[in-house]
């Protein structure tokens, strides 16, 4: 993260790079919308992802065909290249490197990809961004990393073009139809899980900048909030990594443990959809821990309530660089330090998380209203692919610059320590509020169980 009194002009900043061209994303899904017949909409001009389905034997894995898979994976390559690399050039890239580095990323992306979908880990919600993150740390931690991957391993970069399209998923309409509930759950869970993971972590004499990365991706909703917290504290990128990678393999564990727990307290699926909605980190693994729990309502109310915290992300970001400039900064510059003005929250607010809620916004207010839900819908399964493959090759890059005895040496282990004493607290505190909202002892159900 750049420190606040260099800011680079816009065609040079990685976060406005990031909004430019998840917003170009998005411009392309609305204009090449069409009606193929009634109530069934597509977004034609966008390059689509290649197609894999669900697997045990590796032909199933490819339900159009080799050939096709492999020349839509050829065409999306030169898309991401070519429009990251517009960016790139501006920010002066290494493309000598970059280029080959970059389709060394996307294929190991792209193997991820395809083996997330075979049956036995698609069922346990073993997603690509595990695979992806562990074939980064196979090359990091038993070889030597490659100088071409180390240019194009551009982590921030790709995950907030991801985060950026992920605002075209976020519409008013489906929150408002998640109802009240998921919000109040999002709200109480997040707040309290917030405050007492950042005492746990000062606690544990955890630095106030890397306390509060940690709570919110504890609190809120993990990679993407890591990466938005660490923008609008100015957080220091290896710290943010180290998050992200914690959140991963957190994730992976709750999801072998919370639904066997769920089912032996006999809950509701309803309730257990919406304590695993609001424990665990990750948007996929929440939805994969519903499934496993079984019944409709656990799946739907997972992933309302995930949805109600993204939406927090935007707040989140604003008051935290509030925080940071006007009280966290002036306390490290010591008592001389001039206040800082105004116009410094702007510029320390992470441009991305600007981005994310504009998508929203245009999607939202503009393009629902005039086209309707199902041509919104089609746009925003166009965006969620582009979502997805930069995250995946977010991760491999995660990957590629983390040392796995780093992440558990870290600060002599206290942020690991920390973090996971938290998250044992968070799933109690949830566990609580989940049973004043969601067990009907106190609300009628939303969503009834099934």
């Amino acid at each position: 993260m750049s420190n606040g009194n260099q800011r680079p002009p816009v065609l040079q900043s990685e976060d406005w790079w990031a909004c430019f061209l998840g917003w170009f994303i998005l411009l392309i899904a609305i204009v090449g919308l069409k009606e193929l017949e009634a109530g069934k909409w597509a977004v034609g001009l966008l390059p689509a992802g290649p197609k894999i389905g669900k697997w045990t034997s590796l032909a199933a894995a490819f339900p159009k065909g080799f050939g096709t898979f492999l020349w839509q994976s050829v065409i999306l390559f030169v898309f991401i290249t070519v429009i990251t690399g517009i960016g790139g050039a501006f920010m002066k890239f290494d493309f000598k490197r970059y280029i080959p580095g970059f389709l060394v990323i996307f294929i190991l992306a792209l193997v991820s990809m395809v083996l997330s979908k075979q049956a036995f880990f698609a069922k346990w919600g073993i997603e690509y961004v595990i695979f992806a993150l562990a074939f980064g740390l196979i090359i990091s931690n038993i070889f030597k990393v490659p100088q071409i991957l180390k240019a194009a391993g551009q982590t921030e970069y790709f995950i907030k073009i991801g985060l950026v399209c992920m605002g075209a998923g976020i519409l008013f309409s489906d929150v408002l139809r998640g109802g009240f509930m998921g919000l109040v759950q999002a709200v109480l869970v997040a707040t309290a899980v917030w405050f007492l993971t950042y005492y746990i972590c000062r606690a544990f004499k955890v630095s106030e900048r890397f306390s509060s990365i940690i709570a919110t991706a504890n609190s809120i909703c993990g990679v993407s909030a890591t990466i938005a917290a660490g923008g609008a504290i100015q957080g220091d990128k290896k710290e943010v990594s180290y998050m992200i990678a914690w959140v991963l393999v957190c994730a992976v564990v709750l999801i072998l443990v919370m639904p066997p727990i769920a089912k032996w307290m006999n809950l509701p699926n309803n309730w257990a959809g919406a304590w695993v909605g609001g424990v665990i980190d990750n948007t996929g693994a929440v939805v994969a821990a519903g499934g496993i729990i079984g019944g409709d309502a656990a799946y739907k109310v997972a992933a309302m309530v995930k949805m109600a915290q993204n939406v927090l992300i935007g707040l989140v970001a604003f008051l935290l660089a509030l925080w940071a400039t006007m009280s966290l900064d002036r306390k490290e510059a010591g008592a001389t330090a001039e206040r800082p003005s105004f116009m410094e929250i702007w510029y320390r607010f992470p441009k991305f998380v600007l981005g994310f809620i504009i998508a929203s916004i245009v999607v939202s207010v503009f393009v629902e209203p005039a086209s309707g839900l199902k041509a919104v819908k089609a746009i925003g399964s166009a965006t969620k692919t582009y979502r997805n493959w930069f995250f995946a090759l977010c991760f491999v890059s995660i990957g590629l610059e983390t040392n796995f005895k780093e992440l558990v040496s870290v600060g002599g282990g206290r942020p690991a320590a920390a973090y996971w004493i938290s998250q044992t607290a968070n799933a109690v505190w949830t566990l609580f509020i989940t049973w004043i909202l969601w067990s009907s002892t106190f609300f009628p159900a939303v969503i009834p169980p099934d």
